[in-house]
């Protein structure tokens, strides 16, 4: 759902571009919250989940190379906005998403410069706004197990395509360059990505759930999933609410902090699928156009669409120029569009964590922080 240079006019181009500023810099604020909170341990959680938003965008932008067919002659692909949200939160979410459109516009001329705004506001914060409300409401109303949030994820993934889709139609409504009957518009694009949000929403429940299987902690969405480990001192203590057990183990050393447990694993795992889906598996997408070009050539939107500034990019079109071998070349764009969205992301993300650090670190100390005297 790349929108390119051309399909929406300069006002509404640069109106979506504040209200893009705007939501990246609420998100900034955001994302130093939730990376400072994340897991058990406050910021000593956040050492591990700024590589982890910054993986998110890489992988994100390796799975949106692999086009699905959802019907004849188009194609879709993962928006990943609800991915996102649920794995790292909405805020850090939405800088994910957003780091990946700068990337691709950047590098491999898809989605257009001139149009930024409009693609950060459809696809990063539209789709990441609507799928984790949805989510946030199905997880209060669902059983708190870990199917749950799979099945929560698969909804809230399935309904933000469609809600990304009728968010285009309303921007073409107010700035199409193109005069296309808007009722024929918004019928298009939100019946083909009804189609797209299933593919959404199977790739984004998978993804979700192998992190649940293995490292709920780990994901956003899913705190306060898991109860946290009780000591007992003996086979005969009871648990912490029985008054006269929790009286009797008062004596008792107190229990040890839980052992922080590292997701290089999760790390490594993650960049080896990356890697695969976009320098490997990516040479069988389907090459049909998606949802939004098949829309705009059967409806004549693309009647003034522009070429794209960066059409001459050593990497446009996810290809790498005078590579004449097409699996070659478009591997090794993939791989090199991975490995530069993790750097950046990941290091607008540890930016953001030791910012947040370093104005934790100057906040005073209150008299109920500081530590007692007779300890």
């Amino acid at each position: 759902m790349h929108v390119p240079d051309g399909f929406i006019n300069a006002p509404v181009s640069v109106a979506t571009g504040a209200v893009a500023a705007v939501a990246v810099a609420v998100s900034l604020r955001g994302a130093r919250r939730e990376l400072a909170g994340a897991g058990a341990g406050g910021v000593a959680g956040a050492e591990r989940t700024a590589p982890l938003a910054g993986l998110v965008a890489a992988f994100i932008f390796a799975v949106q190379m692999l086009n699905f067919p959802v019907a004849a002659g188009t194609s879709g692909h993962l928006l990943g906005g609800a991915l996102a949200a649920i794995l790292v939160g909405p805020f850090t979410g939405v800088l994910c998403v957003s780091v990946v459109l700068l990337m691709q516009g950047v590098l491999f001329a898809d989605g257009g410069l001139t149009a930024l705004g409009v693609n950060i506001t459809d696809m990063a914060i539209v789709t990441t706004v609507v799928a984790y409300a949805l989510f946030r409401g199905l997880v209060k109303v669902l059983p708190r197990r870990r199917r749950s949030i799979t099945v929560a994820s698969f909804v809230a993934a399935l309904v933000s395509v469609p809600a990304a889709a009728v968010a285009f139609t309303g921007l073409y409504a107010l700035g199409g360059t193109a005069d296309v009957p808007i009722g024929k518009v918004f019928t298009a694009m939100v019946g083909v990505h009804v189609l797209i949000g299933i593919g959404e929403a199977t790739i984004t429940a998978l993804t979700v759930g192998a992190v649940i299987a293995v490292r709920p902690d780990l994901v956003y969405g899913a705190r306060g999933l898991t109860k946290p480990l009780e000591l007992r001192t003996s086979p005969l203590a009871a648990p912490a609410d029985e008054p006269v057990a929790a009286a009797a183990s008062e004596s008792a050393a107190p229990a040890p902090a839980a052992p922080r447990r590292s997701a290089r694993r999760v790390w490594l795992a993650g960049v080896a699928a990356a890697l695969v889906c976009a320098g490997g598996v990516s040479y069988y997408a389907s090459a049909s156009p998606d949802g939004l070009e098949k829309v705009a050539h059967d409806h004549g939107i693309d009647a003034k669409a522009e070429d794209h500034a960066a059409k001459d990019s050593p990497l446009a079109d996810y290809s790498v120029k005078d590579i004449t071998n097409p699996r070659l070349a478009g591997g090794l764009a993939g791989v090199i569009g991975v490995g530069a969205t993790l750097a950046v992301g990941t290091g607008v993300f540890v930016v953001l964590r030791r910012r947040r650090n370093t104005g934790a670190d100057e906040q005073p100390v209150t008299g109920a922080e500081r530590p007692s005297e007779n300890v």
